[in-house]
């Protein structure tokens, strides 16, 4: 068995690369360190973002409250000025017609200052669909202008802020089965003598 002598040019060569591999250890190190620290960089930019938008949900919501405890103390206001303007006469003469004129013009301006604070008003009129969530029914009764399970007439203006209800509107809702039923156009009723005929004609 013969021995074969190491080549020289390769001996040097390996010991090239180990040596490059000793030098770039230190690198390594600095690029595992920078990701480390790029990593931890954006988990504090992300969670500075959640703080911040957690801290103006909260802001929103306690500003929201503070106006509608304020908004509903003044709906008081407005229900009197309301009754107010009911009860007035219609064909009022002189100092009483101003009076009822200058309570019109106090109950627009409160209504104007309520929408600028995006308070509305909830008044659904006759035949608008029932919604729980903005409106309360004080009875139910049968009616022949409106479908069933709309509104019939409204008894007192509810108010929404922010689409949360500050009070819902107390409204009066059409029993179930009331109105007349929308024809359908699909309709083929047959006649006493076996013939059938379209309702549409």
């Amino acid at each position: 068995m013969t021995h074969t002598p190491e080549d020289p040019i390769e001996t040097e060569l390996d010991a090239d690369i180990a040596e490059a591999s000793d030098d770039l250890a230190p690198l390594d190190a600095v690029i595992a360190e920078r990701d480390q620290w790029k990593d931890r960089a954006l988990r504090a930019v992300a969670e500075a973002e959640n703080t911040r938008r957690r801290a103006e949900t909260q802001s929103n919501d306690a500003r929201a409250y503070a106006i509608q405890r304020f908004a509903r103390d003044l709906l008081g206001v407005a229900d009197n000025l309301e009754r107010a303007l009911q009860a007035a006469p219609k064909d009022a003469e002189g100092a009483a017609a101003g009076l009822i004129t200058g309570l019109e013009l106090t109950q627009k301006s409160l209504l104007s200052a309520f929408e600028g604070n995006n308070l509305k008003r909830v008044a659904p009129g006759p035949g608008e669909t029932f919604d729980p969530h903005l409106h309360q029914a004080m009875m139910e009764q049968p009616s022949d202008a409106v479908p069933g399970g709309t509104v019939i007439q409204t008894l007192q203006a509810g108010y929404e802020l922010f689409g949360r209800t500050v009070r819902p509107a107390m409204v009066v809702v059409a029993s179930k089965g009331a109105g007349t039923p929308a024809p359908n156009p699909y309709d083929t009723r047959v006649e006493a003598d076996g013939e059938a005929y379209d309702t549409k004609a």
